[in-house]
């Protein structure tokens, strides 16, 4: 039974290649029940008459094969299920997770066109930097570097920034929502939506943060 490969992304093809498995699998179950209709015998009648042998009336071996089928199909067909019901999972997971990320990134977008907006040419002050990002986690997916120097993180900015527990703090009551995050990346401004959220690794971020001396 074709199913995706261990650690692959789903995609909606492979979804509905599973639906398309699931119908076939139900078509050969109701196959099976019909030969059993056909033969007058039901999936659970007796196959030996009352002295115990062969009952004369029926197929016996064609009945046995018939029964066997529809107890290795319906096992396919629960395991088939339990695919689809994972995949449509992941599909609906991923789909919120870059509508959020699209959002996050909007938002911060917009406050920047907002803050451009009749304040002079005054590069923004940063507050903190990155120093480790790990592959695959929030950070690295949001678009975060090792040597990015922030300049604002949700709320935390330099004029409220006091120390990493600011940061922390916005970090944990944001998990599953998109934060708004600017950062300073070789002499440009750079905005990222970044969604604190469980991952394989520690904490709910995957980077390290280290406050700039001043």
């Amino acid at each position: 039974m074709a199913q995706p490969g261990a650690g692959s992304a789903v995609t909606a093809g492979a979804v509905l290649q599973l639906v398309r498995q699931k119908d076939e699998l139900e078509a050969r179950i109701r196959a099976c029940y019909e030969l059993l209709r056909d033969s007058g015998v039901g999936p659970d009648e007796p196959l030996v008459d009352a002295e115990g042998f062969p009952r004369a009336d029926i197929d016996v071996y064609r009945v046995r094969a018939a029964r066997h089928n529809i107890a290795c199909l319906q096992n396919d067909h629960k395991a088939l299920m339990k695919q689809v019901e994972e995949a449509l999972h992941q599909l609906h997971a991923r789909e919120k997770e870059k509508q959020a990320k699209d959002q996050a990134e909007a938002l911060a977008e917009a406050l920047s066109q907002s803050q451009s907006q009749g304040q002079g040419l005054a590069q923004p002050q940063a507050f903190a930097r990155v120093n480790a990002v790990t592959p695959e986690s929030p950070a690295s997916v949001s678009g975060l570097q090792v040597d990015d120097e922030i300049v604002e993180f949700g709320s935390v900015n330099v004029h409220n920034f006091q120390n990493l527990q600011n940061i922390a703090t916005v970090v944990q009551h944001s998990e599953g929502r998109p934060l708004s995050v600017t950062v300073i990346r070789n002499g440009k401004k750079v905005h990222l939506g970044l969604t604190p959220k469980r991952w394989a690794g520690k904490g709910l971020l995957g980077c390290n943060i280290i406050p700039l001396q001043r």
